[in-house]
């Protein structure tokens, strides 16, 4: 019949013989390359070293049935690179090396989806995934499918792109058509082939990246003990952790994928879902072991049910399953609405709920200074789970809900770690409880709680707050900001563990002694990274502007400023209505740049950043000139996308600018021109169906050496 159960277990690869645990190692008479090889026998020893690591990778994440140690993994693992290290032309795409990750990297490059990456409807109950069940069958003219349930993993979808055989490029979800190239972080998950156990042409695997329970602690331990606020749930802690730049530091989060679904791949055609998963786990893509093939509704709710009961025991989050057609030909005859397939559909859990006692509301500071109230409880068991926090989320939520210290309360855990007051059981409230009230002051370092007009949140409005203190950092010492290179997330965070700095200015008086001691650095490094400091104190005014993390100043925003008001004290002396006099400067940043003034933290930081001999006066570049109103540019808004040769992406920005244009972001119909450059994607096509001018980048380098030139010269010419 249609439907088989058979879970198309298929043989290992041929040509892979299991190792007996007497030689699972080191070849015969191998002691990890403690003596030198000639090239050819390196070469060929290390061919078998990356044989019996594909091999037992796959035992190992694959089909969960391993026939060597860890340790005698490892021992493998480290014997190929020595052999790479003695011999770097050896290195191959599917090194172990690529594993630990590489240097920081200046930003992702988006990818189209050949495919797109749909998102799938939701049911919520029994009679919504029967009403979309009527609904399917309707569109296959009644013809009853089989289908494969798979636990949905609280996770982020990656497209994995494969080549002859080899990883060559991972990209996120991201809206569906474009995502983002995060190749070097998808080679650090080890549950990721970086070669399959054979050749296939082309293949894209779409899987789930997911951190496990186990990791997810270990991380939120560690933020704890920094004093930092911890991340809400294992998806948010993995979405931030595969975006990184810095590929190291995804490495060692201990990151991990189920594949579920090819989106394309050469060779024979298909015919089932369960024939996909089979294909991928022969070739060495990890699928998860509990997916079942259900040959009806009852059976795919029962396998809901019993998942349900067993879902608290997993090492990985899950809040439902999702529920797709076997047969391919099937799907393809249900076809797809502009947002979700019609053959699938996600079926989630309801959200596990207790009672509870408020014992306390704190008040946290996270790192962009936002301020979160939070309950402590009295401790209850939720989800098989001791609970005694659960987010208030801010003040609205707070009143609206009107929970006092004294309450008692259902809480509720609804994919989040950390649960949320759902609502107060008023009948048990005790008298002379009193309304919650939001700090004025932030609670860590005094500055002024502030909060906008037509905003949820309160911010801190200190630039000295420690609580803020790793996103300072970073923002200061980002390329656009200060640019001081070599100053990224690892180094920002054993700086602030060990206390070396407590503000911006703090950064200038760094010991290049306790530098050098730190991890992953040396004399060397220590000596460039304080040389970039130290080359920092020559920037722009308008940088150290934009680097200073002012709300709602942004990199065109201190750029103006600093051409109006010319140095740092003239600027933050002035009142909200002269700088609401600046050309695009409205009533929110003048409110904003003002605020930061008034904080006796924010210039006790300004006058130590000027004593430490930062440039505090615009250069002569930056004062206002006013541009020539011939210019091409003169008075336009215009776009930047793909690839332009010859000068950076900010060096041409500034160029237009200048010449009295305004670079934007976006294409809108108050566009009037776009520059496409190599591999302009989603822009080009907005701007065609627009019917907004369009240049290439050697119109663009005329238009700019015409702007450059004077105007007698361009009088001249015309």
């Amino acid at each position: 019949g249609k439907c088989d159960r058979r879970r198309y277990d298929l043989p290992y690869p041929t040509g892979l013989a299991p190792f007996t645990a007497g030689h699972a190692g080191l070849a015969d008479g191998a002691t990890e390359v403690t003596e030198m090889q000639d090239p050819g026998t390196a070469a060929k020893r290390a061919g078998e070293l990356r044989e019996q690591i594909a091999y037992h990778r796959k035992l190992y994440y694959v089909d969960s049935e391993p026939e060597i140690s860890d340790a005698e993994y490892d021992r493998l693992e480290r014997e190929l690179l020595a052999i790479e290290n003695e011999y770097p032309q050896l290195q191959a795409a599917d090194s172990p090396s690529l594993r630990v990750g590489g240097e920081p990297g200046s930003g992702f490059e988006t990818w189209r989806h050949p495919t797109p990456m749909l998102s799938l409807d939701n049911a919520f109950n029994v009679e919504e995934l029967r009403d979309w069940e009527k609904r399917l069958l309707r569109v296959l003219d009644g013809e009853r499918p089989s289908y494969v349930v798979e636990p949905k993993v609280d996770g982020l979808s990656v497209a994995a792109h494969y080549r002859d055989g080899l990883l060559v490029r991972g990209v996120t979800r991201g809206d569906g058509m474009l995502g983002e190239q995060i190749t070097p972080n998808l080679r650090t998950i080890r549950s990721i082939p970086l070669r399959l156990t054979r050749e296939v042409g082309a293949l894209e695997a779409r899987g789930e990246v997911f951190l496990p329970r186990a990791a997810f602690e270990r991380l939120n331990r560690a933020k704890a003990e920094a004093g930092e606020p911890l991340f809400a749930n294992p998806r948010n802690a993995a979405a931030g952790q595969l975006r990184r730049l810095d590929s190291r530091i995804t490495a060692s989060i201990g990151l991990d994928c189920f594949f579920y679904g090819l989106a394309a791949a050469d060779g024979p055609q298909l015919a089932t879902h369960a024939e996909g998963l089979a294909l991928m786990r022969e070739l060495g893509l990890r699928t998860n072991p509990l997916n079942r093939v259900c040959c009806g509704l009852e059976e795919v709710l029962e396998f809901f049910d019993e998942l349900g009961r067993r879902r608290d025991s997993l090492d990985y989050e899950i809040d439902g399953v999702v529920v797709k057609v076997d047969q391919l030909e099937l799907r393809e005859q249900a076809g797809s609405t502009s947002k979700f397939p019609r053959w699938a559909v996600a079926i989630k859990y309801p959200a596990a709920q207790a009672q509870t006692r408020v014992r306390e509301i704190v008040v946290q500071v996270g790192r962009t200074g936002k301020l979160t109230p939070v309950a402590e409880l009295e401790p209850v068991l939720l989800a098989g789970t001791t609970v005694s926090r659960a987010t208030l989320h801010n003040a609205d939520e707070i009143r609206r809900k009107d929970v006092r210290v004294g309450d008692a309360v259902v809480i509720e855990k609804a994919g989040e770690i950390i649960p949320q007051v759902v609502e107060v059981v008023e009948k048990l409230r005790p008298s002379g409880t009193r309304p919650f009230e939001m700090p004025e002051a932030c609670p860590v370092c005094g500055s002024r709680a502030v909060r906008e007009e037509g905003e949820v949140a309160h911010y801190c409005s200190g630039a000295a707050c420690p609580a803020q203190r790793r996103e300072k950092l970073l923002h200061y010492a980002s390329r656009k900001a200060m640019d001081i290179q070599g100053l990224g997330d690892a180094l920002v965070e054993q700086i602030i563990a060990k206390d070396l700095v407590q503000d911006l200015a703090d950064l200038y008086a760094l010991d290049p002694q306790v530098l050098a001691g730190l991890e992953r650095m040396a004399d060397k490094s220590a000596e460039n990274l304080l040389a970039q400091i130290e080359e920092s104190k020559s920037r722009t005014l308008h940088r150290l502007i934009f680097g200073l993390g002012i709300r709602h100043v942004g990199e065109r925003a201190a750029r103006l400023l600093a051409s109006r008001f010319g140095d740092l004290n003239g600027l933050f002396e002035v009142s909200a209505e002269e700088l609401e006099a600046v050309d695009e400067i409205g009533p929110k940043t003048a409110e904003a740049i003002r605020l930061f003034a008034e904080q006796e933290a924010n210039r006790k930081l300004l006058q130590r950043l000027q004593a430490a001999g930062v440039n505090v006066e615009a250069l002569p570049e930056e004062l206002s000139v006013e541009a020539d109103p011939s210019s091409p540019f003169h008075g336009k808004t215009v776009v930047l996308t793909g690839r332009l040769p010859g000068r950076t992406r900010a060096e041409t920005k500034a160029l237009i600018e200048a010449a009295g244009g305004r670079v934007a972001g976006s294409v809108s119909r108050g566009t009037d021109l776009l520059v496409a450059g190599d591999l302009a994607g989603s822009k080009l096509d907005k701007a065609t169906r627009l019917g907004i001018e369009i240049i290439g980048p050697e119109e663009l380098e005329q238009l700019l050496q015409a702007t450059m030139s004077s105007p007698e010269d361009r009088a001249n010419r015309e």
